[in-house]
């Protein structure tokens, strides 16, 4: 029986997150990001990309909470919506991560032999090299774009999602259930998608959680190299760049964009760590 089934997350894996209340927070603060990155069109009456020339890096006021930068744009609004462009970074570059490495993990799990041992020695590879100095040298070779970043790191960073799906398939595709299935005729493709797939996501999810952060601090290190997302499209990584060179005397160009960066991660390392020790079955009374 799939262990996420719902009598599972209502009766066990809910309760105990609930008391987790650093996971908690964690979760109610990334809810609040997703809030208000699709709100921010109506949040703010300034648009992300419009310059003022008459409102040149002023500080922070009631009329700009964040105030402005060089370019005489409001810092609020840049954020608000460069939050929309770090969610969609680390969501759909987890996505590709999560889906090919659990294909591969799969693959490699419950067939073993030959096959297991070339995934492997393919995901020893791909380990051997520092992704981001990878990441660094595909881009070089592209026209920096949002959806070249994703699709780059979504393919730099299946090997960790991989190794967890295969060591959960070697310990499932032994299991009673498994062998009833294949003695009433389930083909490979049904067993490994019905039965043993379903109880091997909880590994996943951990580490789908925990990779949204590493996405988004990926995406802000590009940008801020000036690789990333490029102007005027607003993302904390180049808002930061920007910042860099008004540090001395426009300290909220850095500070806010930088905060953001920091709530963020660290509310999905909170959740991400709280999902963890909820699904964990040592844990289980």
């Amino acid at each position: 029986m799939p262990i996420l089934k719902r009598s599972f997350i209502g009766a066990v894996f809910w309760p105990r997150l609930k008391r987790n209340r650093l996971a908690m927070a964690g979760g109610a603060v990334v809810l609040l990001l997703f809030i208000l990155s699709l709100l921010a069109p109506w949040l703010t009456p300034y648009q992300p990309t419009t310059i003022n020339a008459w409102k040149v890096l002023q500080p922070p006021s009631w009329q700009h909470w964040f105030g402005t930068d060089e370019l005489g744009r409001d810092v609020l609004t840049r954020v608000l919506f460069g939050a929309r462009i770090s969610l969609k970074v680390g969501f759909v570059a987890v996505g590709i991560a999560v889906l090919l490495g659990a294909v591969v993990g799969l693959a490699a799990g419950y067939y073993g032999g030959w096959l297991d041992t070339l995934l492997m020695r393919l995901v020893d590879i791909m380990l051997c090299f520092p992704t981001f100095f990878l990441i660094l040298a595909v881009i070089a070779f592209l026209q920096p774009s949002i959806w070249i970043i994703m699709v780059v790191i979504g393919l730099t960073g299946w090997m960790g999602v991989a190794r967890l799906v295969r060591a959960e398939v070697l310990a499932i595709r032994e299991m009673e259930y498994i062998m009833a299935a294949r003695c009433i005729g389930c083909s490979d493709l049904r067993i490994m998608v019905r039965h043993i797939l379903p109880n091997a996501l909880s590994p996943v999810l951990v580490a789908a959680t925990l990779g949204v952060a590493g996405a988004i601090l990926t995406e802000s290190a590009l940008s801020f190299l000036g690789i990333g997302v490029q102007p005027p499209t607003p993302s904390w990584g180049n808002i930061l760049t920007s910042g860099k060179d008004y540090i001395e005397f426009a300290w909220w160009l850095s500070l806010f964009p930088g905060l953001a960066i920091l709530i963020t991660v660290l509310a999905y390392n909170l959740l991400g760590e709280g999902i963890r020790d909820a699904l964990d079955p040592r844990n289980f009374r």
